[in-house]
């Protein structure tokens, strides 16, 4: 089968992420016809995660590209920026305060930059309760992507944009995650201005990191007066139930917790012991270095689903420029296949060098630091 003209083409992005969002969005500017599909029922099935800082040399870049950097701006968080470094005692060790001109990563909530990206696409964009379960047809195309209630929709190009466990991934991949050994732990708290006054303090207007070595602990302030901390440790991704212990089990989790944090002073401690409702368990996984596969005209990666890596502040950066940088290949190319190879072709080598940088990041997050030295990070997300 010849590979069709991108805007005679059957084009469905799975998953209404990032990545997948600002993909279809500048396909639609572009003319291009496109459909999303996503696992979840509706928009607000659940919660979108944490804060994301978008670098104004990809997340701000792609943006740019889909027509919405002023709305981002109006949205964003500048003083996010605001980083502290602390020891376990609580000593500040680093601090930058970010200019009031300082642009280059604001931060913005998950949900907000969702919704922003929603809100821009043509009604029905998105088809929600759709969950794929498999990529089926020929490598040359057309693709049919099955669905879990038994439906199923042909496409001549399928891009996956599903995250760390992509379903889609397995139609031109073998390659799974692995668990890096570093597991999260996340907790919330809410109107911390006035319920937790302490640990707003200790935070600021953006983030705050400690670590001894062994463990370590990111507290990072959110829209709508909202903390999150991630509790960081080296440990088996099966440690909670290990220990006789579940989600569930906030007061078994905290005591448990506190026992492997004791040597941390009362103020650290309260990122642990005040949260506002139970933990969520997020063991980090990654995809092996490098990530590569053999190309297909009717099938392609972007994001998490293409190279999924550390923590580190580059995820959903990399995502939006990948979607950024299909999306004009495919406005840009004869063919479907002309374009999944113009972008494949800047794509994989670009992960592949980010993803040796960072291998070993998450070990990274447990360094003790004797002296300023402020990482980057992003929480993590499934």
């Amino acid at each position: 089968m010849r590979s069709p003209a991108p805007t005679d083409a059957r084009i469905g992005i799975v998953g209404a992420g990032p990545g997948g969002l600002t993909c279809a969005r500048i396909l639609q500017r572009h003319g291009i016809a496109v459909t999303v599909y996503d696992r979840d029922p509706h928009p607000r099935a659940r919660d979108q995660g944490g804060t994301l800082d978008l670098h104004a040399d990809d997340g701000q870049h792609a943006l740019r590209e889909a027509g919405l950097i002023e709305r981002f701006f109006e949205l964003a968080r500048p003083e996010g920026q605001e980083m502290r470094l602390l020891d376990p005692s609580g000593r500040l060790l680093d601090h930058h305060v970010p200019a009031a001109d300082e642009l280059f990563k604001p931060e913005i909530d998950r949900g907000r930059l969702r919704d922003l990206l929603l809100g821009s696409l043509e009604p029905g964009t998105v088809r929600w309760g759709h969950a794929v379960e498999e990529v089926a047809g020929p490598a040359e195309g057309p693709r049919r992507l099955r669905f879990a209630d038994g439906t199923s929709a042909e496409t001549d190009l399928v891009i996956g944009a599903d995250g760390a466990f992509s379903r889609v991934r397995p139609a031109v991949s073998p390659a799974v995650p692995g668990y890096t050994g570093i597991g999260f732990l996340e907790a919330w708290f809410q109107d911390v201005d006035n319920a937790h006054p302490e640990l707003a303090a200790l935070v600021g207007q953006g983030g705050a990191t400690a670590a001894d070595g062994e463990r370590a602990l990111f507290a990072q302030r959110n829209g709508g007066d909202h903390i999150r901390v991630y509790v960081i440790q080296r440990l088996p991704a099966d440690w909670i139930t290990a220990n006789g212990l579940s989600t569930a089990d906030t007061a078994g989790l905290r005591a448990w917790l506190l026992d492997a944090f004791s040597g941390w002073s009362p103020a650290m401690l309260r990122m642990i012991t005040g949260n506002d409702g139970p933990y969520v368990d997020r063991p980090l996984f990654a995809l092996p270095v490098p990530h590569v596969w053999e190309r297909s005209p009717s099938v392609t990666l972007l994001g998490d689903a293409a190279h999924l890596m550390p923590p580190l502040g580059v995820g959903a950066n990399l995502a939006m420029l990948d979607a950024c940088e299909l999306a004009l290949a495919l406005a840009g190319s004869a063919t479907v296949g002309d374009a999944v190879e113009a972008y494949e072709k800047i794509m994989l080598p670009r992960a592949a060098e980010a993803a040796r940088m960072l291998e070993h990041g998450a070990e990274a997050l447990l360094e003790r630091h004797e002296r300023g030295e402020l990482a980057t990070f992003a929480p993590p997300r499934r």
